[in-house]
């Protein structure tokens, strides 16, 4: 599979970073050298990943190739899910417009997980009061 015309794409969620590369073939994904299912246990998780494929009706046509690190389960899911999205775009931009309606996958979700604060126990939970 290594010689072969692929397309490449990247995807981030909160620390977790995907590298995807989509090969015309038959529908297998090989995260970090394992296949789907033996990673991702969860069936929201799976889903997730195969929704640009899904949404556009191309689930057995591309197999993909993943490597995932940083973050958990979840993070990678999403970040595996902007990746396939992207390199679907890579292999034919006028995909774009179809991935961009309805819930948009081919956007980063920003959100980040905000930094401690001093004084305080988590980034926004004070010390418990006592009056007397």
């Amino acid at each position: 599979m290594a010689d072969q015309q692929y397309y490449y794409g990247t995807g981030r969620r909160k620390t977790a970073v995907a590298r995807v590369r989509l090969y015309p073939g038959n529908g297998a994904v090989v995260i970090n050298g394992k296949p789907l299912e033996e990673v991702f246990s969860r069936d929201l998780h799976r889903a997730g990943i195969l929704a640009p494929l899904r949404r556009l009706g191309r689930e057995g046509k591309f197999s993909a190739t993943i490597k995932c690190e940083g973050g958990g389960i979840t993070g990678w899911a999403d970040a595996i899910k902007m990746g396939i999205a992207r390199a679907l775009v890579a292999s034919d931009p006028t995909l774009k417009p179809a991935l961009k309606r309805g819930d948009n996958l081919l956007t980063r979700d920003a959100r980040e997980k905000e930094r401690k604060k001093a004084g305080l126990k988590r980034a926004r939970k004070a010390p418990q009061f006592t009056k007397r």
